[in-house]
């Protein structure tokens, strides 16, 4: 069996040359989804619309990576000074992306701002700034001076969940890079993990051959068998779904 071509989504990257814009991932990305056993693939942005359905139907699987904020236009949010780097090319072909996936029953993984775009693709709301708009929230926003992989807060998952089956364990510890966060939750969806807070950490999607979200970084955390498990089912069932 070939391993399965998993699609990640890229961010712009910020380029001293104006004239020769930059876009990429984290190579940790890259690295777990290789360790599982997939074949990482770039998805460039500035593609034309006409050439979406065809890309995506050449992938066994979806990765929607972090990054920059969804535009709060897209899901009726409040606007917020923090909101940053908004992009609009981005924000549409994930949003199709997610669709597709959904309609077609590909299998995807959605990260951090991937989460996001997974409930907001589905008709959810977005938090535009925890840390202003959740009374009594944890701070969530443990960056950019800050280890990647510093666990700054549990997670309760629910028992019966399939993302508790994957991890082997109900209250994992997780990083936090995020300083928004899910509130109405999107079409079809399932809250799976909740922070000590109450924030939404998790969501399923029931019926499908995978498709799961979650708010903190697992990419960074592949010294924990655990996350190693999440992205290991997810590239397994990209295989089958091939």
């Amino acid at each position: 069996m070939q391993p399965p071509i998993i699609g990640l989504t890229t961010n712009r990257l910020a380029s001293t040359n104006p004239l020769a814009p930059n876009h990429g991932v984290s190579e940790a990305y890259i690295q777990a989804v290789s360790e599982a056993g997939g074949i990482p693939l770039l998805i460039p942005l500035g593609l034309p619309e006409r050439d979406w359905d065809a890309l995506a139907g050449r992938l066994d699987g979806i990765l929607l990576t972090g990054g920059s904020d969804i535009d709060p236009a897209r899901f009726n949010g409040t606007p917020h000074p923090r909101v940053y780097d908004v992009d609009p090319q981005r924000d549409a072909l994930e949003m199709a992306l997610v669709q597709r996936a959904v309609e077609r029953g590909q299998p995807f993984l959605g990260i951090c701002r991937g989460a996001q775009a997974v409930n907001v693709a589905l008709g959810g709301t977005l938090y535009t700034d925890i840390a202003d708009q959740v009374p009594g929230a944890l701070r969530h926003d443990w960056y950019p001076d800050i280890p990647r992989d510093y666990r700054a807060h549990g997670v309760t998952l629910d028992p019966h969940s399939r993302l508790a089956s994957i991890l082997g364990t109900t209250r994992p510890q997780v990083n936090s890079l995020h300083h928004q966060g899910l509130q109405q939750i999107g079409r079809g969806l399932t809250v799976s993990g909740h922070a000590p807070d109450g924030l939404v950490e998790s969501v399923e999607l029931p019926g499908h051959p995978f498709g799961i979200a979650v708010q903190w970084h697992p990419e960074w955390l592949q010294d924990d068998p655990a996350m190693r498990a999440l992205f290991r089912a997810f590239v397994e069932a990209s295989a089958r779904e091939a």
